[in-house]
């Protein structure tokens, strides 16, 4: 069975079981909850099929309803109509110090409040994380992919290596974390795996090695969903390390259906970064993984303005982003005041710090998702 026809046969079963779920469903923060309002039927005198189950009507209000299976088409993330979209939303912190902040009231809040597209699921792999306890944290990964997909969000897996800084140093850890991920969640369309966060230390060649051999491992269980592969120099396209984005151009992962991915920190960050983005940007296809309004330690001063200028150019190339990050650390860079996470109050910009109104006001702008 294809992934389209599951999908549809999964979401006429599941609407026919509970009738209709209205865009006023309330959450136990009261705050309203963006379902699908859809009206489903069996054609009459024909058994539950997947032939004969039909949806009457649609009326698609979430972005994954919207936009369904993603895939890479030239420099662009498109949807299902093969148009070119633009997906923003945030990045939890690390699973293993900040899995408190990410629970019901504040994914609600993500989703209904915030308006976000994509949650990016940041899983470390050392540093306390999956290589201490892969089964803890694997589970943990499925739990968050189901609780985005019931939002109707993207679910970025990230497999947050960051020292080592070489991925193939993880390469066999990898390999069976994201075999058990795709399989179990190969019929979803609103997965997408990150196989390396923010390599460093490592050259190109070694980041390209490790993608082609890990980009086959997730094909293997699931051929469609969309694969990030983080790029040297700690995802700035090489300009940490010296080097630039030509690099990647002139040596291109052979694989289809991925993305490069590139993270930058506004008040450390300016015209060599930006300048390396914009050159890139119609040369390949990217997607900004992570980003803050401080410095590269995310803490620090916020600089709304260089932040202001990065965000108006991807805009206007239409590449995704989310924001680090979803939690309530002491650092500036964290969205929620010190405490917040302890209670069921996320909504609003009263448990907010400044970064925070300003990504959330940013996260919440209309999103423009064309169909056909």
């Amino acid at each position: 069975m294809t992934r389209t026809r599951w999908s549809a046969l999964a979401v006429s079963v599941l609407l026919t079981a509970t009738a209709l779920v209205t865009t006023t469903a309330t959450t136990s923060s009261a705050a309203p909850v963006r379902y699908e309002s859809v009206n489903a039927a069996i054609s009459p005198g024909v058994g539950p099929t997947a032939d004969s189950l039909t949806v009457d009507t649609v009326a698609a209000t979430t972005p994954v309803a919207i936009n369904g299976q993603l895939r890479v088409c030239g420099t662009k993330l498109c949807n299902q109509y093969g148009k070119p979209i633009q997906l923003r939303g945030m990045s939890t912190h690390g699973l293993q110090w900040y899995s408190h902040c990410v629970k019901t009231a504040s994914l609600d809040a993500l989703a209904n409040d915030w308006k976000a597209d994509i949650l990016r699921i940041s899983m470390y792999v050392q540093e306390g994380g999956y290589q201490t306890d892969p089964r803890r944290f694997t589970d943990l990964v499925h739990h968050y992919i189901e609780e985005a997909t019931r939002r109707g969000l993207y679910a970025l897996v990230d497999w947050h290596q960051l020292d080592p800084g070489d991925p193939n140093a993880n390469l066999a850890l990898a390999k069976t974390f994201f075999t058990e991920i795709a399989d179990r969640h190969k019929f979803k369309t609103n997965i997408i795996y990150d196989i390396a966060n923010e390599p460093n230390n490592v050259s190109w060649a070694g980041i390209k090695s490790y993608a082609e051999q890990m980009i086959p491992v997730i094909r293997a269980k699931d051929p469609d969903s969309v694969v990030f592969v983080g790029t040297h120099g700690w995802a700035s396209l090489g300009i940490s390390d010296g080097r630039t984005e030509a690099d990647i151009v002139n040596n291109p992962i052979n694989a289809t259906n991925f993305m490069y991915t590139f993270h930058f920190y506004a008040a450390s960050h300016q015209d060599e970064y930006f300048n390396a983005l914009a050159r890139a940007a119609d040369r390949i296809p990217l997607f900004v993984t992570e980003f803050g309004t401080q410095t590269y330690t995310g803490d620090g001063g916020n600089d709304f303005t260089s932040a202001q200028k990065y965000l108006d150019f991807l805009a206007s190339k239409k590449i995704g982003w989310t924001n680090w990050n979803f939690s309530d650390d002491f650092r500036s860079g964290a969205v929620f005041i010190q405490g917040t996470c302890a209670g069921n109050s996320f909504t609003g910009t009263s448990v907010l710090k400044p970064a925070g109104v300003w990504v959330r006001d940013r996260i919440r702008t209309p999103d423009d998702f064309p169909t056909s």
